[in-house]
């Protein structure tokens, strides 16, 4: 995704702004909204993780969440 990023940045303003700047300004546009897209897809967690559930390492923390959450963890 990034190297397609840098070939539209470069072609906007290397090849397509000698025919029409308004299509090289779009270009540069797309360009911009896929570095944050890419982070976006990257960073996305799935529908089987469930980080949320993972202890936290205090066994006292843990217990008040689990009691909180309604859940009872095995000793």
């Amino acid at each position: 995704m990034m190297g397609c990023c840098i070939a539209l940045f470069v072609l906007a303003w290397g090849v397509v702004r000698l025919w029409s700047v308004p299509v090289a300004v779009g270009m540069c546009v797309v360009a911009m909204v896929i570095p944050p897209v890419a982070a976006m897809v990257a960073n996305r967690r799935g529908p089987e993780d469930r980080w949320w559930d993972d202890p936290s390492g205090d066994p006292q923390s843990d217990e008040w969440w689990d009691e909180l959450d309604g859940k009872k963890r095995p000793r």
